[in-house]
């Protein structure tokens, strides 16, 4: 039942050769090692202070997943970019793996702030950061109390808090979200007492005639060669699930309340055929000036995750450009 990987435009392995790659770490304030791919243009002048974007990957991914292409396309533009993995993800530090820890992923953000405000080519004032799906809303969090961050972009973004309280177009019961947040409690206790942690949610690790479209979109990308990658250490079956006993955190998370409160420019984008496009429109809303939205048509929310052919880089060069050169 799997389907073709070969999708019109998808590239999320691209390799550019205007660029060089170079794999940092650095610590944030819980002092836990946090790694990102730093890419810098060739063309770069080093000998004087230069723009930069940090990149987050969609929620469950890795760097290596929709945030090395993101940086990589904008680093030709002439920025200073880095893609980075978040905190109990990929190559970052944290245990258990997959822990939910939505605070741990805004600071995630403020240290790689701190990391490219310290490098002598990178001017502190010109510092931007742009999330894809789930890190959209965990760039906004950091915004709203880290003001080095001086403008935000978000692709498909995921409202990671909504989305587990009320589901996809509010379709989650109180008596489901009650079933959920006591299935967690009891499974603290069997992983407290030296049980096997349990994953949930995440990509289906197989389509039947059942699955429904979100998760066929998700397949795609996450299951077939298009975008699957198993960072070392994890398994192919249990990239992108969060753990059982954490994921209920996200119930406690709002990253859009006091969205009014940042005064920088904001920039949402978004397909027009995107499940998730109710968060864009509502963080968009919330939000004040200077604010955009764009909406690519007849776009999905995964299309915009590598789909070269339809992701706007045009659009987030010249919002980065305007606002950071």
């Amino acid at each position: 039942m799997q389907q073709s990987a070969v999708v019109e435009g998808a590239d999320n392995f691209y390799k550019s050769d205007q660029v060089t790659m170079q794999r940092v770490t650095f610590k944030n304030q819980y002092d836990m090692q946090v790694v990102g791919n730093l890419f810098i243009p060739k063309t770069l002048n080093q000998n004087v202070k230069n723009p930069a974007i940090i990149v987050g990957h969609p929620m469950g991914a890795v760097k290596e997943q929709s945030s090395n292409l993101y940086a990589q396309k904008l680093a030709e533009q002439g920025f200073v970019t880095l893609a980075i993995d978040l905190s109990f993800w990929g190559e970052s530090e944290g245990n258990p793996r997959n822990l939910v820890a939505p605070e741990i992923y805004a600071e995630d953000f403020s240290a790689a702030v701190d990391f490219l405000g310290t490098r002598p080519f990178v001017d502190r004032e010109r510092i931007g950061g742009l999330g894809i799906c789930g890190s959209g809303s965990f760039v906004i969090s950091a915004a709203k109390i880290d003001p080095r961050i001086k403008v935000v972009a978000t692709v498909s973004m995921y409202d990671m808090g909504a989305a587990a309280r009320n589901g996809l177009r509010k379709s989650v019961t109180v008596e489901q979200r009650q079933q959920m947040i006591v299935a967690a409690a009891e499974q603290r206790y069997v992983e407290f007492t030296g049980g096997e942690t349990t994953y949930v949610g995440g990509t289906t690790n197989e389509l039947t005639a059942s699955t429904d479209p979100v998760q066929r979109e998700f397949f795609d990308f996450y299951r077939t060669p298009r975008g699957e990658f198993t960072p070392e250490g994890s398994s192919p079956a249990r990239t992108t699930k969060p753990t059982m006993a954490s994921v209920v955190r996200f119930m406690n998370y709002y990253p859009l309340e006091r969205i009014e409160e940042i005064d920088r420019p904001l920039l949402f984008i978004a397909g027009t055929d995107a499940h998730s496009r109710e968060f864009s429109e509502d963080a968009y809303n919330r939000a004040v000036e200077p604010k955009e939205i764009v909406w690519v048509p007849n776009a999905g929310h995964v299309d915009l995750y590598d789909r070269v052919n339809l992701i706007p880089f045009d659009k987030l060069t010249s919002f980065f450009t305007q606002h950071l050169k």
